[in-house]
C-alpha cells in the first residue's frame, strides 16, 4: 500500500489488507512485562502502525488487532488507549482477541 503524508509515497506492507473490501490491519501480540514496570517500549512499537494508518489512503477500514493480556484487571490495549489515545487517528479501530475464549472485542 502506498503511504505518505505529502506528495511522495512509499510502499508499506500491512499485516493484512485488501482493496475489495478496503481494509488495512496491523497485528500485535505483546504482553505486560513481568513485575510492575510500564511496557513503554512495547507501546512505542504500537505507535508506529498509527503513523502508517494516518499516512494510508482514506476510505480504508483500519484496524489495530492485538492479543488480550491483562494485569490487575486492565488489558494492555486498554492501557494503550488510555495513555496513547491521542495518537490514534479517528478512523482506526482497536480490537483485542482473547485466545482463551476466542472472543474478539472492539475497544475503540
Amino acid at each position: 500500500m502506498p503511504v505518505g503524508v505529502a506528495k511522495t509515497k512509499k510502499p508499506h506492507r500491512f499485516d493484512l489488507g485488501s482493496d475489495n473490501p478496503p481494509i488495512l490491519v496491523e497485528c500485535k501480540s505483546h504482553t505486560w512485562t513481568q513485575g510492575e514496570n510500564v511496557p513503554s517500549a512495547k507501546m512505542t512499537i504500537w505507535n508506529e502502525p498509527m503513523y502508517y494508518f494516518h499516512a494510508a489512503p482514506q476510505g480504508f477500514q483500519k484496524i489495530l488487532f492485538v492479543l488480550k493480556n491483562e494485569r490487575a484487571g486492565q488489558s494492555l490495549a486498554a492501557y494503550y488507549l488510555h495513555t496513547y489515545g491521542h495518537l490514534i487517528p479517528d478512523d482506526v479501530e482497536v480490537r483485542e482477541l482473547d485466545v482463551d475464549t476466542g472472543i474478539d472485542t472492539k475497544l475503540r
